[in-house]
């Protein structure tokens, strides 16, 4: 298996999340400013983008040999993170091409961590770090702990001019998501 290939879970093996309705506010919502950062150095304050963006939050991508916390599979919506990004990337040039002028992954994992990644992953994209939680908790993000780590839920949002236009809550399957988004495009257009 090369380093651009994932493994695909067994995902009627794992709990799929449910709609707890921890994300209903968020949609036509206008984003808070939040400056995060980014794995390519910058910083993002998504509320001031112009255009279309697309981010989506996943709750903490692992590191190979590394295990993952104690029962992460079992979390419903936890498993999956890698194969989402990876599925953001192989749909990145579709998603640009259907007018989407930005697109980013979001987790709370600090940005040495999330640029490991980025890298081993081969992203064309950078992922944004809310390691200090201020969007999570400016905006109200659906989050969950675990191991004494505050993590985001799985969530996608279209945002156009800092305001969401589209909200995926739950996603599930994870590696179907980037699918989703460039079908509501295909559709939005």
């Amino acid at each position: 298996m090369s380093a651009n290939t994932v493994a695909t879970p067994d995902w009627s093996a794992i709990p799929a999340p449910q709609d707890d309705g921890a994300a209903a506010h968020l949609a036509g919502a206008r984003l808070p400013h939040v400056a995060l950062a980014a794995t390519d150095g910058s910083s993002v304050d998504l509320a001031a983008l112009p255009g279309r963006t697309v981010v989506y939050a996943y709750p903490r991508t692992g590191r190979p040999g590394v295990e993952n916390p104690h029962g992460w599979d079992m979390i419903p919506g936890a498993r999956g993170c890698t194969p989402q990004s990876c599925a953001f990337r192989d749909h990145f040039a579709e998603i640009t091409a259907l007018g989407v002028d930005r697109l980013f992954g979001l987790s709370t994992q600090d940005s040495a961590y999330q640029r490991e990644a980025a890298e081993r992953l081969h992203l064309p994209f950078a992922l944004l770090s809310d390691a200090e939680l201020a969007l999570c908790r400016a905006a109200n993000l659906p989050t969950m702990e675990v191991e004494g780590m505050t993590l985001t839920r799985r969530f996608t949002l279209v945002v156009d001019d800092g305001v969401v236009t589209k909200l995926f809550y739950p996603v599930f399957p994870p590696d179907r998501s980037a699918a989703d988004v460039v079908d509501w495009l295909k559709g939005a257009a």
